[in-house]
This record gives C-alpha cells, structure tokens and sequence, in this order.
C-alpha cells in the first residue's frame, strides 16, 4: 500500500508496450538492457515492478505506482527514457529507427485482486515467446 499524508492507496496495472511494427529486436544484451533501464526508470518514478518480462518484441510490465503520477505519465517515461537509451547503446537500432523505438500507444489493464494470475501469466510469457520467436529459453541470471 502506498502511504500519503492524506491517501491510503493500491494501484497496480499491467502495461505492455512493444517496438515499433512489433520487430522482435529485444534479445540478447538489449533485452537484457532494455529490463535495466525499464526498473531504474520505475524506480525513479517511486513504482514498484511486482513482475516484469522481456519478450522479442514486447515487454510486459506488473506494477504499482504511486496516486501521484498518472499511467500516461509513467509509460510515456518509460517508453522515453528506455528508447533514447537503449538507441544510444545499440546504433543499429537507431539506424532502424531513428526516431522512436516503441510503437505508439500501449496496453494498460487495471488489477484488482487477482495479483496471481497475472503474475504467473508475465512469468510464462518470457520462455513461451522466446520458444515461439525460435530462440532458445531465455535465461537471465540477475532476473529469473
């Protein structure tokens, strides 16, 4: 729960965005990259990510947040941050997309009770789109 001076709150969503013409560009070290920057970047918002994956090509994302940041805020900052960063890494993505990494706009689901079922769902994303996208299980010692 969050604590305010004047609100009690749980807020919790499900957000999946993905790259743009959904290309499946997030593996290897820019996924890898890509989950890095994503958690420093919630962390400065104050959110706290209940479950995260990283799939080719789109990212699914559990978290909280905080009463005073809205979800269009908080995507837009992920997607910026993680997309100015991750083009300045990798120049082969600029190259592909010079402008923007993410496809416009985003999945947004509102999460009651339930943290569950949508945590197990994000955690078996990760290895049935690897297997799907033809790579091997994807394996991320810092993340399991």
């Amino acid at each position: 729960m969050e604590h305010d001076r004047h609100t009690v709150s749980l807020l919790s969503n499900h957000i999946v965005i993905n790259p743009k013409y959904r290309a499946k560009v997030l593996v290897g070290e820019i996924g890898d990259e890509c989950e890095k920057i994503i958690r420093k970047t919630c962390l400065e918002l104050g959110c706290y990510i209940i479950k995260m994956s990283v799939a080719p090509d789109h990212v699914h994302i559990f978290l909280r947040y905080p009463p005073k940041h809205s979800l269009s805020f908080i995507t837009k900052r992920i997607k910026g941050v993680s997309s100015k960063y991750l083009r300045d890494k990798f120049p082969e993505l600029k190259e592909w997309c010079p402008k923007h990494l993410w496809a416009p706009g985003a999945f947004h689901g509102s999460v009651g009770h339930g943290f569950s079922v949508v945590e197990k769902y994000i955690e078996n994303q990760r290895d049935y789109e690897f297997r799907r996208c033809g790579h091997k299980k994807y394996s991320n010692p810092a993340h399991p």
